[in-house]
């Protein structure tokens, strides 16, 4: 008998460090390299903005999850307070953000990879789909407990850097840079070395540093006990980001002047290499390698269960909905981990330009994505209000900021449009929601005309 159900298997400890997981990822050990070339010492108060509008955008998402027990992920939301069109928009467009998301860290894997190896990007990359596919199939406990142990590994290695960087701090160790000391932060042209426009650009990676974080809400219907899990890892996105990414920076950037930090490569790796520990620049490389590796089983968990509650709602093929022995989503992996695998093909195409185009396309959707859970919380709030009452979860200062991190998201948006890097992309992402809703259309169309021949000739 085929399995219809998704298992709850995912404990509290498993949520606990996929919330950690979700936001800590390639784009901060990767990425932020792009990001502190363009802000400098500023970036850190650009993860701090961006990182504030997220725990808001969370807090909405977990009200609404909690407000209605047959919500299993905020497609179910969007149907509900913007009804189906927006549901099958949003859910084909959050499987899009996250095959992006997955492309660019297959890319980063093989990126990493040849920090040793000398061979193409391409084939690490390979590797590593196939070995996560062969996991991921077997049971959604093993998702839980290779993002705990992926997780693990970030929290001690961030911890270790802090620990580390703060000692070099209070001795004012010296790099071949000069010594680590705080007025690195101020003297090498300024808190704000490219002026405005390098701070504003920056937005577009740290935007990608933090997608995931909305994880926590896919995994909703797999989770043992939602009413206390999801609300305890929301409340600690706050200190994580404060702690992981501003934290991090700051020792990061105390360490070693942001001038000598490459756009291409790890700041965390390329900081112990100019602090003259090679030994342990190879172990922040092994490091963020499972960052890479852990975002990307994220990514394949994501699009599949995203895939499945799609089929569900008969909004793709019935095939997408069938649970092998394991309750995993098997047909749902399969595709969508195949989709993620062009990401490698990239690779042996535009090796240099792969990342930074699948990194711009995957912020732009999560920033519709993130648009639509605010949206939907501020109709929950004046459509629901019996609801919003009982609710023992409820979302800080709404609907005001709702309405202030939708305006940031915005000005982000037309941000990119002005930056040569991100145009682009920001000019081709519009094409993916035409065609969502030409397809949308399309199917409502069918349908309706299936319908109204069963109504012509009925079935005796």
């Amino acid at each position: 008998m085929a399995q219809t159900e998704l298992k709850r298997e995912l404990a509290n400890r498993h949520v606990q460090l996929i919330a950690i997981g979700g936001t800590i990822g390639t784009g901060l050990f990767l990425g932020s390299g792009k990001a502190i070339q363009q802000a400098g010492p500023s970036i850190m108060i650009t993860y701090l903005i961006v990182g504030i509008a997220v725990f808001f955008v969370m807090r909405a998402l977990g009200e609404l999850l909690l407000s209605k027990a047959g919500y299993q992920s905020f497609t179910d939301i969007a149907e509900d307070y913007l009804g189906p069109r927006a549901a099958f928009i949003t859910g084909w467009t959050y499987w899009f953000c996250w095959i992006m998301t997955a492309m660019a860290d297959v890319i980063a894997v093989g990126i990493y990879v040849n920090y040793w190896f000398d061979i193409p990007q391409w084939v690490p990359a390979i590797i590593c789909l196939i070995i996560l596919l062969a996991l991921n199939l077997l049971t959604v406990k093993n998702f839980g407990e290779l993002e705990f142990w992926f997780a693990l590994i970030k929290v001690i290695t961030i911890l270790a850097l802090i620990g580390i960087g703060v000692i070099l701090l209070i001795i004012g160790f010296k790099t071949d840079s000069g010594s680590v000391t705080i007025r690195n932060l101020w003297e090498h042209g300024g808190f704000f070395p490219n002026g405005a426009s390098g701070f504003l650009f920056s937005f577009q990676m740290v935007v990608f540093a933090y997608v995931g974080v909305e994880l926590v809400g896919v995994s909703a219907a797999e989770t043992s006990n939602p009413e206390k899990n999801i609300p305890s890892a929301i409340n600690k996105i706050p200190l994580r980001i404060l702690f992981f990414y501003v934290g991090a920076l700051f020792v990061l950037l105390c360490i070693n002047p942001w001038t000598e930090l490459n756009a291409a490569e790890s700041p965390f790796v390329k900081t112990f290499s100019l602090v003259g520990i090679p030994i342990a620049a190879g172990i922040i490389n092994f490091v963020v390698l499972t960052s890479a590796a852990s975002a990307c089983n994220s990514g394949m968990f994501s699009t599949s269960r995203i895939l499945y509650n799609l089929s569900r709602k008969n909004q793709s093929s019935p095939h997408f909905a069938k649970l092998n022995k394991n309750h995993v989503p098997g047909n749902s992996l399969f595709i969508s981990t195949l989709v993620i695998s062009i990401g490698t093909l990239l690779s042996k195409i535009i090796p240099g330009q792969a990342f930074g185009i699948v990194t711009t396309i995957s912020a732009i959707c999560f920033i519709w994505v993130w648009g639509v859970v605010l949206v939907c919380h501020i109709k929950y709030k004046k459509t629901r209000p019996g609801l919003q009452a009982k609710s023992k979860f409820k979302a800080p200062l709404t609907p005001a900021i709702n309405y202030a991190v939708l305006t940031l998201f915005a000005v982000i948006l037309i941000i990119m449009l002005f930056a040569e890097e991100t145009r682009p992309a920001l000019l081709f992402t519009p094409l993916w929601f035409i065609l969502l809703f030409i397809l949308y259309s399309i199917r409502s169309n069918k349908s309706k005309n299936n319908h109204d021949i069963d109504i012509i000739n009925p079935k005796g």
